[in-house]
């Protein structure tokens, strides 16, 4: 409110609604809108259009003294000091300013009379009417029949906010504590198709089941416990029920087909900032790659991101799919930072690697932005696998041949490396793609195995729509492209009936995949998609399939 205020009315009636107006703390959170004319009755006066409100919280105050702002010589001053004194109701911001020049809305104006007739009331049930004048009261009656639908809507947002207020006090239970999931109901069924399988000679004679359509609903419930603003605890639970069909090969599995049906508790593990550039995990479940490292490619995850497991991410990246274990995540640099984990899969113990009983990891990754629309991530990961399988859950996984005779096979120490690179061509167009390599070997035992596989993706955010999603991923899953591991533990020669093969598969698996996320509103997304398989199980006269999902997730 400026001096043009005492101009344009009558001075007793001008300190008068001015001490109200100015004095009677009005509270930010209120939203601003224009002003015209203010009082009828006063067809001279006018309100300049209102300016963004403070975010600052205001302080009672007890003297007008304690304004840094307000001088005698102010044309306010008396009425304020009048209403400091006789009623107390000034506010002041925390920086002991009063900023009386500030224009304010109707709403403001509405607060500052409503605060100023809840202090007379308070006099009046105190028995000290009589520090309130007549002539105050007047004018305030004045006021409050003019600014009565503003009243009564203001007193109507104090309502329904203190009810909500007693709501989630009623059912909070925990101060701290963020509660979320994810409900996900996939449909999905294969074409028909036969496999050349055991013996693996070129002819079509197997019978790969499970074409028909099946259901599977995914839970996963979450919470994250802040104990400072450089810690918190994160622990989640998860359940499925059905699950996919049974299958020569796991190429096509869908991102959300797990391996446990019953609830279980999925993750447990505390995250902390050591220095502002240092954060570390540790936990007894959970502590994986995926959540260690940082994925260039921001579309990677199963709710709501690609439909199959092939195309989430490097499948290196999956390998040992470890449960307890410590990470480390260093931003050594404004464009460049360095991840590190260890995890194994016996929960909160951690055996030596080589001649350990569990399935150890360990892993390292640089993620490199070298120019804003460029994400590059260099990855190495150390695998000790008690029973030759790297648990990737895609493509050639199981690397050392199950003896039929025993039901075991032999371990496997791997070696893996890995890059994945994503380009933001524009907001609405990103093209991606990795690359993965191991290197394994059976300790003690001559002979190596590698695999090799490679994903290029583009992803369409906002596609049709803000929120949606479009996808289309073209790969080759692991493959075994050398083997000369001792006979009884080389896969292709043992899926090829002991030919003596010391090289790799004899044919490569292509893997087509497209979808389209619909985003229906903030918490509901819909996700039509196919996945076309080419020679499945790296079998050249085995018949490709199709696979077509509909996969719905709710997320709260």
């Amino acid at each position: 409110m400026n001096s043009r205020f005492a101009q344009l009315v009558p001075d007793r009636l001008a300190q008068a609604i001015t001490a109200v107006v100015l004095a009677l703390g009005f509270n930010s959170t209120f939203s601003l809108s224009s002003v015209a004319s203010s009082l009828s009755e006063f067809p001279n006066l006018t309100v300049s259009p209102i300016a963004e409100a403070s975010e600052e919280g205001m302080d009672q105050v007890t003297s007008v003294a304690q304004l840094s702002d307000i001088r005698p010589s102010d044309w306010a001053f008396q009425a304020l000091q009048s209403l400091v004194e006789r009623y107390g109701c000034i506010a002041g911001y925390p920086d002991k300013t009063f900023r009386g020049d500030r224009t304010l809305s109707r709403y403001e104006f509405a607060a500052g009379l409503n605060a100023c007739l809840d202090r007379i009331n308070e006099l009046i049930a105190a028995s000290t009417a009589d520090l309130v004048k007549q002539e105050d009261l007047k004018t305030l009656e004045k006021l409050q029949a003019q600014f009565s639908s503003e009243l009564a809507a203001l007193r109507g947002r104090i309502d329904a906010l203190e009810a909500r207020t007693a709501k989630l006090e009623a059912q909070q239970f925990s101060t701290t504590t963020k509660m979320n999931g994810f409900v996900l109901v996939g449909v999905q069924g294969r074409t028909e198709n036969r496999g050349d399988r055991n013996p693996r000679d070129g002819q079509r004679d197997t019978d790969d089941p499970g074409t028909n359509i099946n259901v599977i609903n995914q839970n996963y419930l979450y919470f994250t416990t802040q104990f400072s603003p450089r810690d918190f605890l994160y622990f989640g639970f998860w359940n499925q029920t059905g699950s996919g069909s049974p299958r020569l090969t796991n190429d096509g599995r869908v991102g959300y087909d797990g391996e446990a049906f019953d609830l279980y508790l999925s993750d447990l593990n505390y995250h902390f900032l050591i220095t502002d550039k240092l954060a570390g995990m540790i936990g007894t479940e959970g502590v994986y790659t995926s959540l260690a490292f940082r994925g260039p490619n921001r579309a990677e995850n199963s709710f709501t991101g690609p439909l199959s497991y092939f195309a989430q991410r490097n499948p290196i990246l999956n390998i040992g799919f470890g449960r307890g274990g410590v990470a480390f995540d260093w931003q050594f640099a404004k464009r460049a930072s360095l991840q590190a984990f260890y995890t194994t899969n016996i929960p909160g113990f951690f055996p030596n690697s080589i001649g350990g009983k569990g399935h150890n990891t360990a892993g390292v990754q640089v993620a490199i932005t070298p120019i804003d629309p460029i994400d590059v991530a260099l990855y190495y990961i150390n695998d000790y696998s008690p029973d030759g399988n790297l648990i990737s859950y895609v493509g050639d996984e199981q690397l050392t041949a199950v003896d039929p005779t025993t039901g075991s096979s032999a371990p496997l120490q791997t070696n893996a490396f890995g890059a994945t690179v994503n380009w933001q061509i524009n907001p609405r167009l990103s093209l991606g793609g990795w690359f993965g390599y191991t290197n394994s070997y059976i300790p003690g035992e001559s002979g190596r195995v590698e695999t090799t596989n490679y994903m290029v993706y583009l992803n369409f955010p906002d596609l049709f729509g803000k929120g949606n999603l479009g996808g289309l991923y073209v790969g080759q899953p692991p493959k075994i492209t050398r083997s000369n591991l001792p006979a009884g533990n080389n896969v292709p020669d043992f899926l090829n009936t002991g030919l003596g093969r010391s090289g790799g598969q004899p044919g490569t698996t292509t893997h087509i995949e497209a979808f389209y996320r619909w985003q229906v509103n903030d918490n509901l997304s819909i996700t039509p998609g196919v996945i076309w398989i080419l020679q499945p199980g790296h079998t050249p006269d085995s018949d490709s399939f199709v696979t077509g999902i509909i996969r719905s997730t709710f997320a709260f």
